[in-house]
């Protein structure tokens, strides 16, 4: 299938790479250009936009397009890493009332400036983020305008706070979790994780990861999105 163009919606199950996905659809399919229009973490899940043959060439153009996520919020426990993944840093009880949680929530709205968390693939100096936060350093990151499109709470069941998050480029949904726990007063980290949408691609287009691993050649072609 050297010859493939076009898009594959997959949705990514939790514990595997955005690169591992791209992997397998070489391996199984022999498509030797794929590439994504924007990472998601190991333990996010959801829509991953794969750009085959051609269309890796319009990456930039994926890349800057909306996308939309569901996400649980643990308020009391701040994190290193402002994921499950890391280690505790500090912990504080969870005294503030559901108004107060939605306020802050909705305060987000907008434009605004981000610091990108140190535990992030963004580079500084040609080094990633998240390399450098492994070996327990941390370099100064100058702020992103991120542009907040819309913001929700979508269930309180305290410690835990549902959101829903529609937003631009470059936006770090785990350093908005981080910084709602400071705006709180308790410290809080992200638990769950999932990419809703991206650009115009929906979960309602996605192919299950493991389903890539059975798929025949001919529910491969049609799968594929051409434009």
């Amino acid at each position: 299938m050297d010859d493939v163009c076009g898009i594959l919606v997959v949705d990514k199950k939790i514990g595997v790479t955005s690169h591992d996905v791209v992997a397998r659809v070489r391996k199984n399919f022999g498509v030797k250009k794929v590439g994504h229009a924007g990472t998601l973490d190991p333990n996010a899940t959801g829509v991953l936009v794969l750009l085959l043959g051609k269309f890796t060439k319009m990456s930039g153009i994926f890349l800057n397009q909306d996308k939309e996520y569901t996400a649980v919020v643990k308020l009391g426990e701040r994190t290193e890493s402002g994921d499950s993944d890391g280690k505790v840093v500090s912990e504080r009880p969870v005294t503030v009332k559901e108004k107060e949680i939605r306020a802050v929530v909705l305060g987000f709205k907008g434009e605004s400036e981000q610091v990108p968390p140190m535990f992030s693939a963004k580079k500084v100096k040609g080094k990633k983020l998240y390399d450098l936060a492994r070996k327990g350093l941390s370099v100064k990151r100058e702020p992103n305008i991120i542009n907040i499109k819309e913001i929700e709470v979508t269930r309180i069941d305290l410690p835990h706070v549902g959101i829903r998050v529609a937003c631009g480029k470059g936006t770090y949904i785990r350093q908005i979790a981080d910084d709602m726990g400071e705006k709180l007063g308790c410290g809080a980290h992200l638990t769950e994780l999932r990419r809703i949408r991206s650009g115009d691609f929906t979960l309602s287009r996605a192919i299950p990861f493991d389903a890539l691993e059975n798929m025949d050649a001919e529910r491969f072609s049609e799968s594929i999105i051409r434009i």
